[in-house]
């Protein structure tokens, strides 16, 4: 696991977004957490765009889904974003994504 970078970080935690849940559910519960849903080459990628806020349920606990994760950091993400990631095609995966979880 990579240790997030400070400046990173502080953008976030500056962030209103950062500070809910994205899942926005009914059955959110617990403090805020934020997963790093997207990875390149085994390493975790930090980038905001990249990092999704959960509550402890959808994070930790039982409503944790790894794809909807991914969806939603993925729709965050511009082209610009995913063409510094060459060896992964993450513009087929949101395609993807969108065509089960629809657009955000």
């Amino acid at each position: 696991m990579n240790k997030m970078p400070k400046a990173l970080r502080a953008a976030l935690a500056l962030q209103p977004r950062m500070r809910r849940c994205a899942r926005h559910g009914p059955d959110c519960s617990g403090r805020i957490t934020w997963e790093h849903a997207i990875y390149y080459a085994g390493r975790q990628v930090q980038r905001a765009w990249a990092i999704v806020p959960l509550c402890w349920f959808h994070h930790l606990g039982a409503g944790l889904a790894k794809e909807v994760n991914r969806h939603l950091a993925l729709q965050r993400a511009s082209e610009s974003d995913l063409s510094e990631f060459p060896r992964e095609d993450f513009r087929q995966q949101k395609k993807y994504l969108e065509s089960i979880y629809g657009p955000i």
